[in-house]
């Protein structure tokens, strides 16, 4: 067998690493995406929680300063 001919056994031995760790890697990518879907879904859940309490909050504040201006009026 010349250099550049090459035994098939190791061939397939190569192609069957070079799968596995395709495989492995398809994997951890796979798990990294379903755990970013899931952080990404707490976030979008944590963000509209804070706009709901901003809302709140800025009613309030402007609730107030409509009783300070009417308090000022009155006096």
């Amino acid at each position: 067998m010349s250099p550049s001919e090459k035994d098939p056994s190791t061939e397939l031995e190569a192609l069957e690493t070079k799968l596995d760790n395709l495989i492995a890697q398809f994997n951890l990518l796979k798990n990294e995406n379903k755990s970013l879907k899931v952080k990404q879904d707490a976030l979008v859940k944590e963000k509209a929680r804070l706009l709901e309490k901003t809302t709140q909050a800025k009613t309030r504040v402007e609730a107030m300063i409509a009783r300070l201006k009417a308090m000022e009026h009155d006096s």
